[in-house]
């Protein structure tokens, strides 16, 4: 497990031009790794770097490009002593991130995206986030529909646990994530967010990734605004205090960890529950 038992921070360093969030912030090596050493000063215990967007209607780049983009900067920050994992659904590009020095790989797909990446994690012995994923943002089979969300995120987490056990991957290495945002709409997110207790009783790590998700930019601000279904979505660099508050949420319901694009509203909101905490023991 990298780092404490309380809720760990980890910072994201989009090394793509295409973000949703910071799109071509920090596309240059030298600045995505400044970016990193920024991150861990403020408090993230974990540096996410990641070479391909998963926003909608993004074109995902060739696997030799992601690479190239994230393996200096992983390289980089790994030989300064952070703790670094990389953000791919491919095992070619993770595998060489871990040669690197990364000590975690997460994959939004689950290992759904590329068959190669379970066997690789089972004989590298890496951590990996299997977060829940129904396909591609671009993919008509990556359906919203659901009964039961929570419920449903539990049984395919759960399913993805038991096929990737069965390539060898021990379960001490995995980490789950509901996957926030991802083949669900704003009702769905908040439905998850409220059960997230739920997924943290199946009896792994959890990481939870709200951070600037377009649910969190259409909150009501007076009576009679906008409401989580109508409205323009605020931009997402607005959305960091609603991410704190999910943050808080997750830490609450047992979460190891939360994905953040901006540190210090997370980091305060987690040290101000943490502190709360200490004095009614």
């Amino acid at each position: 497990m990298v780092g404490t038992a309380h809720t760990q921070i980890m910072g994201v360093v989009n090394v793509t031009p295409d973000s949703f969030s910071d799109g071509g912030r920090w596309l240059d090596t030298d600045v995505a790794v400044a970016r990193g050493q920024e991150l861990a000063a403020q408090g993230a215990q974990i540096v996410d770097v990641g070479g391909e967007s998963t926003r909608p209607g993004s074109t995902r780049p060739p696997e030799q490009e992601e690479a190239e983009r994230v393996q200096p900067v992983v390289s980089a920050l790994a030989q300064q002593g952070y703790a670094v994992s990389v953000d791919t659904m491919r095992a070619g590009v993770a595998e060489a991130a871990l040669r690197a020095g990364a000590v975690l790989v997460n994959d939004v797909s689950g290992g759904l995206g590329d068959p190669r990446m379970g066997p690789m994690i089972a004989e590298t012995g890496a951590r990996y986030v299997v977060m829940h994923w129904r396909g591609l943002l671009t993919d008509a089979s990556a359906r919203h529909h659901y009964d039961d969300v929570v419920r449903e995120v539990c049984d395919e987490l759960s399913a993805r646990v038991e096929a990737l056990v069965g390539q060898g991957v021990r379960e001490d290495q995995l980490v789950l994530d509901p996957g926030f945002g991802f083949s669900k709409d704003a009702g769905h997110n908040w439905t998850l967010l409220a059960g997230l207790d739920r997924v943290v009783a199946l009896g792994l790590p959890v990481l939870v990734g709200t951070s600037r998700k377009r649910f969190l930019g259409r909150l009501p601000t007076r009576p009679g605004e906008a409401t989580p279904e109508d409205g323009e979505p605020s931009p997402p660099d607005q959305r960091d205090a609603a991410t704190a508050a999910t943050s808080l949420l997750a830490a609450q319901a047992g979460a190891w960890a939360v994905r953040v694009h901006e540190v210090p509203p997370t980091r305060d909101a987690l040290a101000v529950w943490q502190l709360t905490q200490e004095a009614t023991r």
